[in-house]
């Protein structure tokens, strides 16, 4: 299960070992079960793709090729902070990718900080929208998203 900072303490016991049960350890569950042990952790460690395969009975080659193909699993853990940048029409024709270019260009992985894309969030009188830690911020500049980026860092104890 992971702790508050989002680092998993390798503890597969519960949420893991339910979906292994509730599929019946059957091999055509591994989506389910790598979701699974992702729900739990945050992301998928080696010995969590080893275990999986281990108890479903299938090669560790196959699970780790499926892990990897799907987007949405995380063979990372994941930073601290998550800044998206809202791609949807009005946060397009308004400026969102010369604002992804910029935050693209700062080294925000140093600052403990994933930068990625949400395609629409629904508030296209704010655009470009860009998404903080879940907070929403309106008519982003380049220069606004950079320094609501650094008062977030600044702000970290």
């Amino acid at each position: 299960m992971a702790d508050r900072g989002g680092i998993p303490n390798g503890d597969h016991s519960d949420a893991l070992e339910q979906a292994f049960q509730g599929h019946g350890l059957r091999r055509d569950a591994l989506i389910e079960v790598l979701a699974a042990a992702q729900r739990q952790d945050g992301w998928l460690q080696p010995g969590t793709l080893a275990t999986i395969a281990n108890r479903l009975q299938l090669p560790l080659s196959q699970v780790l090729g499926t892990a990897s193909f799907y987007h949405l699993f995380r063979l990372q853990p994941p930073l601290p902070h998550v800044c998206l940048v809202c791609t949807g029409t009005a946060c397009h024709v308004l400026g969102a990718p010369q604002l992804m270019a910029t935050l693209r260009h700062q080294d925000l992985e140093q600052l403990g900080v994933e930068l990625g894309v949400v395609r629409c969030i629904g508030s296209c009188s704010g655009a470009p929208l860009l998404v903080i830690d879940g907070q929403v911020l309106n008519q982003q500049s380049p220069a606004s998203a950079f320094k609501a980026l650094k008062a977030l860092i600044g702000a970290q104890p």
